[in-house]
C-alpha cells in the first residue's frame, strides 16, 4: 500500500470515528405524575387526588394522621427538585410531598389498582387531579 492509499485510509477511519461518537446527553428532569385519561397518576399507576381542605399555595398539607393513612401523600425522592407546576411541600411530620398548581397530591387507599377512581368525591372533599 502507498503512503498516499494508507493516509487516506487513516484519514477517513478517523473521520467514520468521529461520526460515531454522540456529545453526552443530560436528561431532563421528569414529572412526579403523568397523565392518563384526563387524570394525574403516580409513578405506581394509581389515580392521585387532591383536597378541599388544603390551601393552594400554602405549602401545607390539612390531611395528617389518620386521614394520611387512608390518603398516603405523593411522596418525594430525595433528589428530586420542583419543577413547572410541580412544588414540592413539607408536612407536618417533616416529610416531603408533591404538589401540582400548590395542591398536595395524594393516592387513596382503597385504589388497588390502576385506573380505580374510587376516591373521587369521597365525603365532598376529595376529587381526581387532572392535569
Amino acid at each position: 500500500m502507498n503512503i498516499k492509499a494508507l493516509t487516506a485510509a487513516l484519514a477517513t477511519a478517523a473521520l467514520l470515528a468521529a461520526c460515531g461518537t454522540t456529545a453526552p446527553t443530560t436528561s431532563k428532569p421528569s414529572t412526579p405524575t403523568q397523565a392518563s385519561d384526563g387524570t394525574l397518576i403516580g409513578p405506581n399507576g394509581r389515580t392521585l387526588y387532591t383536597f378541599a381542605r388544603d390551601v393552594a399555595g400554602s405549602g401545607k398539607s390539612a390531611c395528617v394522621d389518620t386521614c394520611a393513612a387512608n390518603w398516603p401523600p405523593l411522596g418525594v425522592t430525595p433528589t428530586a427538585v420542583p419543577l413547572g407546576d410541580y412544588t414540592i411541600i413539607t408536612r407536618a411530620d417533616g416529610s416531603k410531598q408533591w404538589a401540582f398548581k400548590g395542591l398536595p397530591l395524594y393516592y387513596y387507599v382503597k385504589d388497588t389498582k390502576a385506573g380505580d377512581k374510587l376516591g373521587d368525591g369521597v365525603a365532598g372533599n376529595w376529587k381526581v387531579a387532572r392535569p
